[in-house]
């Protein structure tokens, strides 16, 4: 898999990854609902949803941010939610919002490199990762990892941008992600770099039979894709 290039060279992708998101975690939920449109909710309850009928008691969290989809798999009532990322400001956030809420003791953030977890084998029921597969520096090395820590048999569940390929979805979704987002990150986080990234790490990521493809190789079994309004999104889901 290709990456855009970035400011820190090509090698450097998760440094350049985390960097954004220390700046723009202050205002990142904020951003996140405005500029889908409220849309990621139903997103991350229908990734939950794949997971109600495993009743997982241990479930992990991959690029969790600032543990949207961690308090959304709470629905499953899971004993613990543990999510991991490499971002600290956003991990930081994470914990002020779980705090609030009084989450804190079913939920824990921890700093983590989805390429290097720090957890033994076959400790987790399921595994959730939403919109950060495409930041992996190494997409075989960060699917391996998630699968080692996962019991046999249990599932993986992502979301990931997609390309839609339906006119005008395809045309207006482009316009959007290429001069829209961009403009508009600028204007509310200070930060337009962030989106410009997003537009390109959407670009080059191995969407739909591709990515089902790389869960193979990873070692998940049935892998399965599901596209999502009208393409913008895909669910993807794998078993260990």
């Amino acid at each position: 898999m290709s990456s855009p290039v970035t400011p820190y060279g090509q090698d450097a992708k998760k440094k350049e990854v985390a960097v954004m998101f220390d700046r723009i975690a202050p205002r990142y939920d904020f951003l996140n609902h405005f500029l889908s449109l409220g849309i990621d909710h139903l997103w991350r309850r229908k990734a939950v949803s794949k997971l109600v009928a495993a009743r997982p008691e241990l479930v992990l969290d991959v690029a969790t941010g600032t543990g949207d989809l961690a308090i959304a798999a709470l629905r499953l009532n899971p004993k613990k939610v543990i999510g991991v990322d490499i971002s600290r400001e956003m991990l930081a956030s994470g914990r002020t919002k779980l705090k609030k809420r009084g989450l804190d003791d079913r939920i824990e953030l921890l700093d983590g490199d989805s390429e290097a977890l720090a957890f033994p084998d076959a400790q987790f029921d399921a595994a959730l990762c939403a919109y950060g597969v495409r930041n992996f520096e190494n997409l075989q090395a960060g699917l391996s990892e998630i699968r080692r820590v996962l019991k046999p048999g249990a599932m993986f569940v992502v979301l990931e941008f997609s390309r839609p390929s339906v006119f005008p979805v395809k045309q207006l979704f482009g316009f959007y992600f290429r001069k829209i987002l961009p403009a508009l990150g600028r204007l509310l986080s200070s930060d337009s770099r962030a989106y410009a990234y997003l537009h390109e790490s959407v670009t080059v990521f191995p969407e739909g039979e591709a990515f089902t493809e790389e869960l193979r190789k990873a070692g998940f079994k049935s892998p399965t894709c599901q596209r999502l309004t009208f393409g913008i999104t895909s669910l993807y889901t794998g078993q260990a």
